[in-house]
């Protein structure tokens, strides 16, 4: 009991004592005595080095605001004004917490501000201050460019000291995030000021320049275009990173000169097939996924060099046959840990917690891979253990881990034999119809590009997705207001309707409704209204199937056929629905309703007379399937078109110079004559 009374009390002086201890130090801060001040200053700069808690304390108690005012005060001293930068750059060291109560008491103005003194050391601790918080996650990038005059006044002071340089580059390379701050360092001289740092005795000078060209070239047309010219003590930019990426070099150094060649290759500057690009660049992007690196390393390695070679099917030919990468990369998924940090506790807890990043980077690599070529294809899905990856790629926690397992079941999906084998096999429709459920839009987009693709008619997944339910849901994406997720959708849906039975169409146009079908034909997107034309030509494929669907909805389709043949349409459009009014023209009552509309047969007559050939045929097609004989009435609708003078085209079209043209024109006219 007596112990229990005697513990609160202590508790709390403890606490009192520690700022008690701290709060003299900010007492201080107030001394009268110029010398008294500065010392204290100096013993808090001692104080607070590697202390977390007491950096806490100090900031609590208020030391930043005083601090702050006595190094703008023009009536300090200068080695006060640097002994105050210095400290404050040490409390900055400190947590993220620290951060944004320094950002919160305006730190970054007062700083700015005190970068226009003469005195180097003063300026350089102010930049090492500045430095520290800007390369924070929690400071917004933003407040580098709210006064314009900072940024031309930085590229000045790059020539002072390495330190300027380095803090600098470093604080560039942070803070440019967006295309507008990519031009404004652009603007400003960065490439003229920044290159001659490259071959700086510094090291940590090199590396910070390096990475500056890596963020301000990255999907940056104009700025890789510059590069491309510059010249480094005679040397063009691009051989000073092909010798920064040389074996010797830290892996860092290698990494980043990479990434600056692939965004240079990608924006157009240099070409695909430059020995830069595939005897240095993919090699060593390919080493960097070797399992002797670290996991973030591994990470970068892979992805970059999947954006490398996204667009050629050269350079993924030669990757696939580079180092094994292909197995390399089944390492990412058995050992997140490189070779090195096995010894390393620490390490092997991050790199636990971090390899689902490790699992992104595989699948976005094997997507880039396998995006055209057969081969590789196959060689992807033979690699171990590789589908069954996949399929647990797209129920993964992390978002970023499914969007990526879907890009890479996308690219896979491409492949006619992929189909037919190793997607039937593991039933890879299952979770992906799963992820079809509620997912974001990016991830959505994926998903329903691979079941089109799975949704073809020669794919034994057809079977069990059309039994899942699957309509509905392609009906819903239908009215999306992503264009892209609208395409998915009706491109499945046509997918699924070729040469389908008569139940699965009827239930198209039922889940449907015809309201969206036609709301979907006047779609402001042209890929949408290709794709919605080619559900309705599937849709209206054989002769019972036109007839039936035409006695339900004939007037709202003719009206549509209608508008899009009188709208402002391109020729595949226009071509693709003359198509579907051939198919009209094939049903046995269907044919009706074209030959008692006299404006519609006045629009067949016009395109048989247009001047794109094949419109021309497929204007054809439709009179042809009106006139064929062994069908009942063929006579008066012989009789009536002759009337109206589709003979004499005919004659006309069969002196034609493209022979299909010809051909059909004058097996038309051999109607006439049976």
């Amino acid at each position: 009991m007596m112990a229990c009374l005697l513990e609160a009390p202590l508790r709390i002086s403890v606490l009192s004592e520690v700022t008690a201890t701290s709060r003299h130090y900010v007492d201080r801060l107030f001394d009268p005595d110029p010398q008294n001040v500065l010392q204290g200053v100096i013993d808090m700069k001692n104080a607070v080095i590697g202390n977390n808690k007491q950096k806490a304390n100090l900031i609590v108690l208020g030391a930043v605001p005083r601090l702050l005012y006595l190094l703008q005060q023009s009536s300090s001293s200068l080695e006060l004004r640097t002994e105050c930068a210095v400290v404050l750059g040490s409390l900055a060291m400190g947590t993220e917490n620290n951060i944004k109560s320094l950002v919160d008491c305006h730190i970054i103005p007062a700083l700015l501000q005190g970068l226009l003194c003469s005195d180097l050391i003063f300026i350089e601790a102010c930049l090492r201050c500045l430095r520290t918080i800007f390369i924070s996650p929690v400071t917004p990038v933003q407040l580098l460019y709210t006064d314009p005059t900072v940024i031309p006044h930085l590229m000045s002071l790059l020539s002072r000291s390495q330190h300027t340089q380095e803090y600098i580059t470093q604080i560039f390379a942070h803070c440019c995030k967006t295309p507008e701050h990519q031009m404004v360092l652009f603007n400003h001289g960065a490439i003229q000021n920044i290159s001659p740092l490259l071959i700086s005795p510094s090291y940590k000078v090199r590396m910070q320049a390096l990475k500056c060209f890596s963020v301000l070239a990255h999907e940056n047309a104009q700025v890789s275009m510059t590069l491309v010219n510059v010249l480094v003590d005679g040397e063009q930019l691009s051989q000073v990173f092909v010798g920064m990426m040389q074996r010797d070099k830290p892996i860092e150094m290698q990494l980043t000169a990479a990434k600056c060649l692939t965004y240079m290759c990608r924006a157009g500057a240099i070409r695909t097939d430059d020995n830069c690009v595939v005897l240095k660049t993919l090699p060593c992007l390919v080493r960097m996924c070797s399992k002797e690196r670290l996991l973030e390393e591994r990470v970068e390695g892979a992805e970059t060099l999947a954006y490398l070679m996204e667009p050629d099917v050269e350079l993924q030919r030669i990757a696939s046959v580079t180092d094994h990468l292909v197995s390399m990369l089944a390492d990412y998924f058995k050992y997140p840990s490189s070779v090195s940090a096995i010894t390393d506790i620490k390490r092997l807890d991050h790199d636990l917690k971090h390899a689902h990043e490790l699992r992104q980077a595989a699948f976005k690599l094997y997507a880039s891979l396998g995006s055209n070529d057969e081969d590789i294809r196959k060689k992807i899905t033979e690699t171990e253990n590789m589908m069954d990856r996949i399929v647990s790629g797209l129920s993964e926690s992390s978002i970023k881990v499914r969007l990526a397992a879907v890009r890479c079941l996308h690219s896979l999906s491409r492949s006619v034999q992929q189909l037919r084998t190793s997607f039937h096999d593991h039933a890879v429709w299952k979770p992906l119809m799963k992820l079809l459920q509620n997912a974001p839009d990016e991830v959505l987009v994926m998903a329903s590009s691979t079941l089109c693709n799975l949704l073809l008619e020669f794919s034994p997944s057809k079977e069990p997705i059309l039994e899942s339910g699957v309509i509905e849901l392609l009906c819903s994406l239908t009215q999306s207001d992503s264009p892209a997720l609208r395409v998915n959708g009706i491109w499945a849906l046509m997918n699924m309707a070729f040469q389908a039975d008569q139940k699965v169409k009827v239930e198209i146009v039922r889940a449907l409704g015809t309201e969206q079908l036609f709301r979907l034909l006047s779609d402001p997107d042209t890929n949408v209204l290709m794709k919605t034309l080619g559900l309705l030509r599937n849709l209206l494929s054989t002769r019972p199937h036109i007839d039936q669907i035409m006695s339900s909805h004939g007037k709202q389709i003719m009206q549509a056929v209608t508008l899009i043949l009188e709208g402002e349409h391109s020729l595949e459009v226009k071509e693709q629905t003359l198509c579907i009014l051939a198919n009209i023209a094939d049903g046995n009552t269907a044919k009706e309703l074209i030959m008692t509309n006299d404006d519609m047969l006045q629009k067949i007559k016009y395109y048989m007379g247009h001047s794109n050939v094949k419109l021309q045929l497929a204007a054809t097609f439709c009179i042809s399937n009106l006139i064929w004989n062994e069908e009942d009435g063929s006579q008066e609708r012989q009789d009536k078109l002759r009337e109206m003078g589709f003979v004499d085209i005919l004659h006309k079209l069969s002196q034609a110079s493209d022979p299909n043209l010809c051909d059909r024109a004058k097996t038309a006219m051999q109607q006439y004559l049976a």
